[in-house]
């Protein structure tokens, strides 16, 4: 069974579709239909349930494919261990992360990191909503939040505080709160995840917590959004410090309230399991906390943030 023939038949799994398979790695759909059957007949037996419209796993292809897909990532691994000895990085790196820290800070610290490893390739999957190791086709995930699932491996690139944040102008025309309760006159931008807006916030000061149910006009499931509605005025919201460090830094944005504190969050740098990862990704990581770590130090030479605030 060639090597070759396994990349094709994971990527059936894929797109589930043999030709749409075909057309992602440029060959025509004979030949990965071919590949196809090569896998199955060494294997004795089929992994796709073929039908006139569609194409699905088999009870044997989903207990195999994972497999096959694990197997390859360790000899790609083994590849590129062999070549990090011989001082070479290289390979594609496969990322997932939020639509906000994607744009805003992910991004160009990827872009500079590819510069310093020009034999780096680089897909990016941009998306809020919780990602599937084996569907999504990715190898590694930014995420705030431990990993949930203790099947996964994960690096703890640094911890984030979440600001409550507006613009100046929308301050002066509605108020400054200087309580929790003051904010129920406020008009909040939310994050909604699976169809649920975060609309309840809670703050601390000492030991004490607030919980305040906020009113607002705007809501979407893209971070990004929220932020943009954010810093254009158009309302007050709760965000990653991360993800506003810019408009922080330039004054579009203010931290209000910041003896109230809204919850610390944590970012991590998600993987599969231990043996998918690479030196490439355990380089990245470095890079990643390196970039936080500036990001953060800024905001608190700055004064937007209080030094304990990163503990």
């Amino acid at each position: 069974m060639m090597i070759e023939d396994l990349k094709v038949v994971l990527k059936v799994a894929e797109f589930r579709s043999i030709t749409a398979a075909a057309n992602s790695l440029g060959m025509r759909t004979a030949t990965a239909s071919a590949a196809v059957k090569r896998v199955e007949q060494s294997l004795g037996g089929e992994l796709f349930v073929r039908t006139t419209r569609q194409l699905r796993l088999s009870t044997a292809g989903e207990k195999y494919l994972p497999q096959c897909e694990q197997a390859l990532q360790m000899l790609e691994q083994a590849r590129q261990n062999i070549r990090a000895d011989q001082g070479t990085i290289e390979g594609e790196l496969r990322i997932a992360v939020s639509s906000d820290l994607g744009r805003n800070c992910l991004l160009p610290w990827v872009d500079e990191f590819m510069t310093e490893h020009p034999g780096l390739s680089l897909r990016v999957n941009i998306s809020d909503s919780n990602i599937d190791f084996y569907r999504d086709s990715v190898d590694m995930a930014l995420r705030y939040g431990s990993p949930s699932d203790a099947g996964l491996y994960g690096f703890q690139i640094c911890h984030v505080p979440t600001l409550l944040c507006a613009t100046p102008a929308y301050l002066a025309q509605r108020g400054q709160p200087k309580h929790p309760q003051d904010l129920v006159s406020h008009n909040g931008l939310f994050y909604q995840l699976q169809d649920i807006p975060h609309d309840t916030w809670t703050f601390t000061r000492d030991d004490q917590q607030f919980k305040i149910k906020m009113s607002g006009d705007r809501v979407s499931n893209d971070g990004d959004l929220v932020r943009r509605w954010c810093v254009a005025g158009k309302g007050i919201a709760v965000k990653s410090c991360l993800d506003m460090a810019d408009d922080l830094l330039s004054g579009r944005v203010v931290n209000v309230m910041p003896q109230f504190r809204p919850r610390v969050t944590e970012l991590w740098l998600i993987c599969p399991s231990r043996q998918s990862i690479t030196p490439a990704m355990r380089l990245l990581r470095d890079h990643l906390q390196r970039k936080c770590a500036e990001r953060l130090n800024a905001l608190v030479e700055q004064k937007i943030l209080p030094k304990h605030a990163l503990d």
